[in-house]
């Protein structure tokens, strides 16, 4: 049975107004709105507590909001009976009054707990994660393109670092968006996304890199579509196996997993469509050929000997 390929590039310039669209709508937001970073980010309050029975956490929380911390960051660390809380930055309040507050708010239920010490985290801590976080992701798109180079051809390292970019931006720009606790785990979740979108996007090339050098009298176009369909089912099966896990993860991970594995889908979701319409079609755009990937021969020189 012959199984007609789909035509994923004829759908390219609709593709391209979505992610054009996308792309502003997450770069306006971020330029006005920004993020709403984390502690992590912020500096804030930790304070650690032990309770006599190991609690349930989102009661803790629910305690926490209605006493006047809705934005509580609740986590069990060490035993089950031992809980870690942070709170963001609040004015003329300092880190002993704050770790008496929660104790009293959390002394009204019937499980008994016990102040174990509280802390201010620094917001300068939170500048230098911001500065060590964005250099981090500069020098890894540069490593990738200077990799993508050494193992295909300049105008594949364009496309593969083009598609991450707007991977990265459209993530960011929903959390922008809406507004999410932007944190630790939320950066590393879009690291993450950009390894998981560069493999997609490798194996999508790999696959053109041959067709070229087997398919020398086709016309671009049509190699690059047969490509994306060599590889479809390959990229369903992995994205979708990801997202089960993710949405497993998401649903039943806590509010502490909520941001990471909230981003990792949207990481995925948006980094397998890259790897199908924005690589290629940047591929396709700074006009590829089959003589760009053509393997060099060597001529013999004839010295003369017999």
């Amino acid at each position: 049975m012959i199984v007609k390929e789909f035509n994923f590039l004829s759908k390219r310039y609709f593709a391209l107004a979505i992610s054009v669209i996308l792309l502003l709508t997450s770069l306006v937001s971020l330029t006005f709105k920004g993020l709403n970073p984390g502690i992590d980010f912020t500096g804030g309050f930790s304070v650690e507590v032990a309770f006599q029975e190991p609690p349930v956490i989102n009661e803790i929380r629910d305690e926490l909001a209605s006493g006047g911390f809705p934005e509580a960051i609740v986590q069990s660390f060490g035993s089950s009976k031992d809980i870690n809380i942070r709170i963001m930055p609040r004015e003329n309040i300092d880190n002993k009054a704050i770790g008496k507050q929660i104790e009293e708010i959390l002394n009204n239920s019937a499980n008994a707990v016990e102040l174990r010490g509280s802390e201010f985290v620094s917001p300068q801590v939170g500048d230098e994660l911001t500065e060590q976080g964005g250099l981090a992701m500069l020098f890894a798109l540069m490593m990738i393109m200077i990799y993508i180079i050494f193992r295909f051809q300049w105008k594949f390292a364009i496309g593969a670092v083009v598609a991450l970019i707007h991977d990265v931006i459209i993530t960011m720009g929903v959390f922008s968006v809406f507004q999410i606790s932007f944190d630790l785990a939320v950066l590393a979740a879009i690291l993450a996304v950009v390894g998981y979108s560069l493999n997609d996007t490798i194996v999508v090339f790999d696959r053109i890199r041959e067709n070229f050098r087997l398919r020398r009298k086709e016309q671009t176009l049509d190699i690059i579509n047969t490509s994306i369909n060599q590889t479809i089912s390959r990229t369903i099966i992995t994205s979708g196996t990801t997202l089960l896990v993710l949405f497993t993860l998401y649903i039943i991970g806590g509010k502490s997993l909520e941001g990471f594995s909230l981003a990792l889908i949207i990481g995925v979701v948006i980094g397998t469509y890259s790897s199908i319409y924005v690589a290629t079609t940047s591929v396709l755009f700074l006009d590829v050929s089959t003589t760009d990937l053509m393997l060099i021969k060597k001529e013999k020189v004839d010295d003369g000997m017999p």
